[in-house]
């Protein structure tokens, strides 16, 4: 009796045991379940605190430079760029001394570490629809092409954030003079003067490269496709090829073995030099595989004669 308890007791503590270590095992995987869910989602919220920090950050940019604007040039109207519309941030209508409008500043800010070429291209588009006289890129990140802190770069003022009201203040002067010149002389112009104004003004200028983009563009998506339609054309050449060959092999093994009863096929037909009897001239001539000698189209009245 005491062997067999003690037998029992073993038993119930090895269940007991397995058990146990069963149970805590499966703590241990929850546990390790619940940090790496934790992880994840602290993971997530830095994103988006990183992506809603630089977000602000550029809105805090934008937002002081229509202030400085507005403080520096009262007279002008600074209105911000409604989100989804041209792609700019600032837009600065600027008045003269009469309260007329001379010309247009589409401003545009960015606050990131690195530069982006593509920046450039997206403004002269945002440019043209909001027809804008020049545009403007404020960035803390130096443009690789920029010389200095202010330069033209493919049209486009780029500039560092301390010198944006500089640039500002010499970009609307000569708007301003360039308006009143054209003020100055309306009403004594004839026709062709304002054409030849138009077509070297900035405006036409914009619609020229507005074209010139869009047609290149054009150019290069045709040449992929060319290049790719070239490479199924020959590919399935290659294997209308294979087919063909495949096909003249098991007829002619046919015909090998069947003689002349299986039928000649017009297409397999193979081209053969024939000499003209009484002339001394060849004239080509085709033989089909039967051994029947088939001149050319261009002796239509001629007979066909067998071996």
């Amino acid at each position: 009796m005491e062997k067999r308890v003690q037998s029992s007791l073993l038993t119930e503590r090895e269940t007991g045991k397995r058990e146990a270590e069963q149970s805590f095992t499966l703590k241990i995987l929850e546990k390790d379940e619940l940090i790496a869910s934790m992880q994840r989602q602290i993971e997530g919220l830095r994103r988006k605190a990183e992506q809603g920090s630089q977000q602000l950050q550029g809105e805090v940019q934008e937002l002081e430079l229509e202030r400085l604007l507005r403080e520096k040039f009262p007279f002008d109207q600074i209105e911000a760029v409604p989100k989804g519309e041209f792609g700019g941030d600032v837009i600065q209508y600027v008045m003269n001394s009469a309260g007329q409008r001379c010309g247009t500043i589409l401003w545009e800010t960015k606050r990131t570490k690195n530069w982006i070429e593509g920046w450039l291209a997206k403004l002269r588009a945002d440019q043209r629809a909001a027809k804008a006289d020049i545009a403007v890129i404020v960035s803390q990140a130096r443009c690789p092409r920029a010389q200095n802190d202010i330069d033209l770069v493919d049209g486009v003022w780029v500039s560092a954030p301390r010198c944006a009201i500089a640039i500002a203040v010499v970009l609307r002067e000569s708007l301003i003079g360039i308006a009143n010149a054209w003020i100055a002389g309306e009403g004594q112009q004839t026709k062709a003067e304002m054409v030849y104004q138009f077509l070297t003004g900035p405006r036409f200028r914009h619609y020229v490269v507005a074209i010139v983009e869009k047609a290149v563009e054009t150019l290069s998506d045709l040449d992929r496709q060319r290049r790719t339609m070239t490479r199924l054309w020959a590919k399935q050449e290659e294997q209308i090829r294979g087919v063909i060959k495949s096909i003249a092999g098991m007829y002619g093994d046919l015909q090998g073995i069947a003689g002349r009863t299986l039928q000649e096929i017009e297409s397999l037909q193979i081209p053969l030099i024939e000499s003209s009897t009484g002339q001394g001239q060849a004239e080509p001539s085709t033989k089909t595989n039967g051994g029947a000698y088939v001149e050319q189209q261009r002796h239509p009245g001629r007979r066909c004669r067998d071996d």
